[in-house]
């Protein structure tokens, strides 16, 4: 009987686990929200900023299907998506700036990067399913 139990939880864990990963898979739509950011400017030194003091938006949605990233002013197309057992990577552009967004595929946590010839800014934040 022991057996039997320890198997089903063992089980129930496993697909607990597919499920929450598949949140973070490209499956579903996410809304992620950047919570610090990192800006650096050539020849200068980076500092701490909040989204807004960099004009971020408070909140990014991912579409998947239309394979964009919609946020409240702007929408950007993913122009890469590659998924591996750990995260999600998805690249694209902006105006005059490239970027990187990755996103934990167990966790939901995302980096974002955009470059520019002289600046950059890396961004952290968590993002949830819709």
């Amino acid at each position: 009987m022991k057996l039997i139990r320890n198997f089903s939880i063992a089980a129930l864990s496993m697909v607990a686990t597919a499920a929450v990963a598949a949140d973070f898979d490209g499956s579903k739509a996410l809304i992620c929200a950047p919570v610090t950011v990192m800006d650096c400017v050539r020849g200068d030194e980076c500092f701490t900023a909040l989204p807004e003091d960099v004009d971020a938006p408070a909140f990014m949605r991912f579409d998947f299907e239309k394979k964009s990233v919609i946020g409240p002013k702007v929408s950007s197309a993913i122009l890469l998506q590659e998924n591996t057992p750990d995260q999600m990577l998805l690249q694209g552009r902006e105006a005059e700036y490239g970027w990187t967004i990755v996103i934990g595929s167990k966790s939901g946590e995302m980096t974002v990067t955009l470059a520019h010839r002289n600046r950059a800014l890396v961004m952290y934040g968590s993002c949830t399913p819709l």
